[in-house]
């Protein structure tokens, strides 16, 4: 099960040594497609997924029965507790690979660490949050990098496997495809609500225990599906990554607000004017591909926008086969899952909020 959330009390706030926070740190998704449109692409048979679709790992054949799936994944302080914070940052950098539909085999640490500004034993706690979160995930920590830096950060490189024929991309969604999202949203909004020190306990431990919460389970169930296409959630928010997904597989989708899931309390401190500088920049960039139904109230918006970290899976598959899936999803330990949409022939606005 996900680590325990806020059992360890340092006496130390992680959120207090950083500008912003988890996912949310991500650059503005405008700056880095127009950096990434000037990197040449690959001309190899052998790359099998790479940055062109904006995927969520790269995706290398070795022969004709496996491919090596890898991606990196780091972040700054989402929670206080440096054990959580460890077991999040696991949590979050494995998902890329259980998006894919691989599996994982071994991970490496990528830390900067503030030798001057925090002892040595917050960074004990840290790599035994993520230690732990590994071994739940049933691979090896086998190494890692180490910088030192004024601000702390943290998260792995996750190298894992894939039958070449199974990977399942973000660019194969196809028209009449229903959309299931695997965890609630916003968690950018509760960490922000964190740091300024108006979360309760509760709400503290619902969005740590989901944000702690490994995707695997749900991974394994929808490989039992045709699945058409899958992404998982994280910096640029629900809207930001369905995007993606509708632009790599020249569609469109209709998106049912009050079906997406959110997490306990997200509603009411959005309406207090809480919401973290990393969403305003997703709800600026996808509010040209959105076209809002006239009920959708300005704080449902930042909601649909908001930068989420260690995320669950947004999937794409036949009609009929939702709900069925579905009810496999929460019986896998996915309680919140929902259907929260549908794929639509391509026009433009990609995507309707009704």
């Amino acid at each position: 099960s996900a680590p325990v959330a806020g059992t360890r009390d340092t006496g130390i706030k992680l959120t207090q040594f950083t500008h912003g926070m988890g996912c949310a740190c991500k650059m503005r998704p405008q700056d880095l497609e127009r950096v990434l449109a000037k990197i040449p692409l690959p001309d190899d048979p052998d790359v099998l997924v790479d940055i062109r679709d904006s995927d969520d790992a790269t995706v290398w054949k070795m022969d004709e029965n496996t491919a090596w799936v890898q991606s990196v994944d780091f972040f700054t302080p989402v929670v206080d507790d440096p054990f959580t914070f460890g077991a999040i940052a696991a949590a979050n950098s494995l998902s890329d690979i259980y998006a894919m539909g691989a599996r994982p085999l071994f991970g490496l640490n990528i830390l900067a660490f503030p030798v001057k500004r925090l002892p040595l034993e917050i960074l004990d706690e840290i790599l035994e949050g993520a230690q732990s979160t590994s071994r739940e995930a049933g691979i090896h920590v086998l190494g890692g990098h180490s910088i030192e830096d004024n601000e702390l950060k943290f998260g792995m490189v996750i190298n894992g496997i894939v039958s070449p024929s199974r990977i399942i991309r973000n660019s194969g969604a196809k028209p009449g495809d229903a959309l299931i999202l695997t965890k609630p949203i916003g968690t950018g909004i509760l960490s922000t609500a964190l740091k300024k020190g108006v979360l309760d306990e509760d709400e503290y431990r619902e969005m740590a225990d989901s944000m702690s919460a490994l995707n695997k389970a749900a991974s394994e169930v929808m490989t039992g599906y045709q699945v058409n296409a899958c992404t998982d959630v994280t910096g640029f928010g629900l809207l930001g990554h369905l995007h993606e997904m509708l632009r790599a597989s020249g569609t469109s989708a209709e998106i049912s607000a009050m079906q997406v899931p959110l997490l306990s309390g997200v509603e009411k401190h959005v309406a207090t004017g809480i919401f973290p500088g990393g969403s305003q920049q997703n709800l600026n960039h996808i509010d040209p591909f959105t076209k809002w139904a006239t009920h959708i109230s300005p704080d449902l918006k930042n909601c649909l926008a908001d930068a989420q970290t260690s995320g669950g899976l947004l999937i794409s598959l036949p009609e009929n086969m939702a709900l069925d899936l579905l009810d496999d999803l929460k019986n896998a330990g996915c309680p919140k899952a929902g259907i929260i949409g549908s794929v639509r022939k391509r026009s433009e606005p990609a995507i309707y909020v009704k």
